[in-house]
């Protein structure tokens, strides 16, 4: 029975789900467990709650969207944004994906680093949430295009050579969308919402860039 799934079966579907409910964000449609059920978990109930709450969270942290109930007798969900960002809507190999979550991700590393964050620090805590160099995510693709190319040219990140290095390192910046679309106090904010999530690969936050923020205004 699927009572005794092995792990590698859950880990499926939990993939396949965090595949399926960014479509019917972008396509808002609301989704049920009736649906889901029947079109990702292959009708293994037993396995929804556990499923259906790790894809949640995993679609909040990375994605920065939001699952909610809204018909909690019919089980009937609606995906919204609970970020500011419109790169969540960023047109990526010809489809638009959700990805204001992993750029925030990336935004309070830079903080965390006094405001530049060595790379290899960026690809090591995005490995620690499955987001791999060189490996294509199904959500991201790959990651180094991403966030050296992709988020560069949209003025997100700012990736360059740290000074004097021998041999060149690099480091990535906030870009000036990001100052322009969001604050260090927004970023504080959504981490807080799900810091328990995200602390085993991101350290949490101080408080010392909101006081930043304070004396800078």
């Amino acid at each position: 029975t699927g009572e005794f799934l092995p792990p590698e079966a859950l880990k499926e579907m939990k993939a396949n789900l965090i595949k399926f409910l960014p479509f019917k964000y972008l396509a808002k449609e609301l989704t049920s467990q009736a649906e889901i059920l029947k079109k990702v978990l292959r009708d293994n109930q037993e396995h929804f709650p556990v499923v259906f709450s790790q894809a949640s969270h995993c679609l909040e942290l990375v994605c920065g969207v939001e699952v909610k109930e809204v018909d909690p007798r019919e089980h009937i969900y609606i995906m919204v944004p609970n970020l500011g960002l419109t790169c969540d809507v960023m047109l990526s190999s010809g489809q638009s994906m959700p990805k204001a979550g992993l750029l925030v991700l990336i935004l309070s590393l830079i903080m965390q680093n006094g405001d530049r964050a060595p790379e290899e620090k960026v690809w090591g805590a995005l490995s620690r949430l499955g987001v791999c160099v060189g490996s294509v995510h199904c959500v991201f693709g790959e990651p180094r295009t991403l966030l050296t190319h992709v988020w560069v040219q949209e003025g997100y990140l700012e990736y360059r050579q740290v000074p004097y290095s021998y041999p060149a390192r690099y480091e990535f910046l906030w870009g000036p969308r990001a100052y322009a679309e969001t604050s260090k106090r927004e970023v504080m904010a959504f981490l807080l919402r799900i810091k328990e999530r995200a602390s085993r690969a991101f350290p949490p936050l101080s408080a010392e860039a909101a006081r930043e923020e304070d004396e800078a205004a």
